[in-house]
């Protein structure tokens, strides 16, 4: 049984990362919109096709643009922290208990 908790908290780990990476991504995506950068620079081609998988199915299932204000990256923050703090969480405790 050892086998699949380490396993559970390597995935628990690997998630959280990948999360994280992801929170920090749309953070960055939302102050850049601020400035309006350049849509040729790699940088902010690598940040949208990074965090428009997650944003675009958000904005379709409710339109959060309000005085201008796209406010999707923060419907998609939050759900970011739930998920690492809800799945995360309950995977090691899962495995805590195997």
């Amino acid at each position: 049984m050892f086998i699949l908790s380490n396993f559970l908290v390597a995935l628990a780990e690997v998630l959280n990362i990948a999360l994280g990476v992801l929170y920090w991504a749309l953070i960055i995506r939302a102050l850049l919109s601020w400035v309006s950068p350049d849509p040729w620079n790699p940088i902010v081609q690598l940040l949208n096709r990074v965090t428009e998988p997650v944003l675009s199915p958000i904005r379709r299932a409710v339109p959060f643009l309000v005085a201008g204000l796209d406010f999707t990256p923060l419907v998609a923050i939050l759900a970011i922290y739930f998920t690492r703090l809800f799945l995360v969480k309950s995977l090691l405790d899962f495995a805590a208990r195997i």
